[in-house]
């Protein structure tokens, strides 16, 4: 070998060669356009994920949101399912006026049976005799507390006797508001009732009374004319002849305070999502009983039993948490409300009357606990299965399907509704009315669904976290891989 090739100045130039190719492998390649050739294979790529999530998420959108305007879409055409009882007590019954022809009384149910006939979207009158209740008004009233009828229209017994006698003996006393008398419950649903009910109701109520108005004054009129003591009555009784007669309104269960509106509505959702996102918060945790970092790692079947224990143990805390907003802005939990009879109008001065008393707070606490295990178990288990990013379009289904049978009324919705009635958030929202309101009740059911929701999901949940590990172990969970 010759001293040129082992002198220092070759040593020197091959390590300098050696060093800038060790540097040019360590350099990051250099940024190009969007249009180079080198990212032919990546747009297109790119391009068609991007083309398959748009699609996806359309088709999701129309789908998905089309079940929350679907179910407010025969609306009118289904209003009739709205039962509100038109009951003639005017003439009837043992102590009725002999020898006083019924004028009240056929007229407003003459009305009811013109609107059922008419072929155009009202409620469901239904014209029945004081006879089916025993004479009774306060019959009538038990049966809309009972939800036998939405509402009900009452004509008072004698209403016609009382006109007479109004204008016959000058009875200054006499008050048209006691003619009729309209009953209901707008705790029972307070967007059917005032967005859907009320503005017919409201309306039948003006016509009966333009009706009846005209055909008394012109009875009155034409009697008059030959009976001067008549005449000077109607000028001291004016309001036997106009309005008439009138009706009296009686809220058995008044919506009341609004503060319960988000308890009973709104604030539920945040219930659903609370549940769907305690999946992120504590999957980190209990994961770390599978990772062998410096401990063994716990077998599979407690792992399961631990992680099912912890999260129902969360929703229990959570679901306080959610209890205790409600009673923080004084929601009556507590009893104070003197109504005791059902068929007696709350008086809202003393708050909503609650149903159980001071019992009332732990058993709508317990409502919410059961309504997170039958909202979140289910969150759980689907999340584990189809993974990122779908998960965000399980919330908005879980959300819609919910909403659109729990906060709306399932009798004025197309038919294809009516699993609503299984879906867990129609049963919390109705015993939560039943809970806060002191309505009918059937919470026995409302409960029953949603422990049958938790159950189904407890018996699921093993299989889902196998699930989830067989994923993590083989990386299937790819996103368009």
């Amino acid at each position: 070998m010759s001293s040129k090739e082992n002198s220092p100045e070759r040593s020197s130039d091959n390590a300098q060669q050696n060093g800038e190719s060790e540097k040019g492998q360590d350099e990051k390649p250099k940024p190009v356009g969007l249009f180079s050739p080198e990212l032919k294979q990546v747009r297109r790529e790119i391009a068609w994920k991007w083309l398959l999530t748009t699609v996806t998420l359309m088709a999701a959108i129309m789908a998905v949101l089309s079940l929350y305007w679907a179910a407010l879409f025969h609306v009118e055409s289904n209003l009739s399912s709205l039962v509100v009882y038109v009951v003639d007590f005017d003439g009837q019954g043992p102590n009725s006026v002999p020898g006083v022809e019924p004028l009240v009384g056929p007229i407003v149910q003459g009305l009811a049976r013109t609107q059922v006939a008419s072929g155009t979207p009202t409620l469901g009158w239904g014209p029945l005799s004081g006879a089916d209740f025993g004479y009774d008004p306060i019959a009538v009233r038990q049966a809309v507390y009972d939800w036998k009828a939405w509402a009900a229209i009452i004509i008072m017994p004698n209403a016609t006797s009382q006109l007479y006698n109004a204008v016959q003996n000058g009875n200054t006393s006499y008050d048209p508001m006691g003619a009729c008398q309209l009953i209901y419950q707008s705790a029972r649903d307070d967007t059917n009732w005032f967005d859907f009910m009320y503005p017919l109701i409201s309306q039948f109520q003006t016509q009966a009374t333009s009706m009846v108005g005209q055909q008394w004054a012109k009875l009155v009129l034409q009697n008059a004319t030959t009976d001067q003591n008549l005449l000077r009555n109607m000028v001291n009784v004016p309001q036997a002849i106009s309005p008439a007669i009138g009706f009296s309104e009686y809220d058995l269960r008044p919506f009341y305070p609004y503060t319960a509106i988000p308890a009973t509505t709104i604030g539920l959702i945040y219930l659903i999502i609370l549940s769907f996102f305690s999946f992120a918060f504590y999957l980190p945790i209990w994961f770390r009983f599978l990772n062998p970092q410096g401990h063994p790692p716990l077998r599979f079947v407690e792992f399961i039993a631990v992680r099912w224990g912890g999260t129902v143990l969360a929703y229990l805390f959570m679901s306080l948490a959610y209890s205790f907003v409600s009673l923080a802005f004084q929601i009556n939990f507590s009893g104070g409300n003197p109504t005791t009879s059902e068929t007696q109008v709350t008086d809202i001065a003393f708050g909503n009357p609650d149903a159980y008393g001071h019992g009332t707070f732990p058993v709508y606490w317990m409502l919410n606990f059961v309504a997170m295990c039958a909202l979140g178990l289910a969150c759980e288990n689907v999340a584990m299965v189809i993974g990122q990013p779908w998960t965000g379009l399980w919330l908005i289904f879980w959300v819609i399907t919910n909403v659109s049978t729990g906060f709306y009324d399932i009798d004025i919705e197309p038919a294809f509704f009516r699993w609503g009635y299984a879906w867990p958030l129609h049963n919390v929202v109705e015993a939560s009315r039943s809970i806060l309101f002191g309505l009918h009740s059937r919470i026995g059911l409302n409960f029953g669904v949603l422990f049958a929701w938790a159950a189904v999901n407890t018996a699921l949940f093993p299989l889902t976290c196998w699930f989830l590990l067989y994923k993590r172990k083989h990386e299937i969970h790819e996103y368009w891989a």
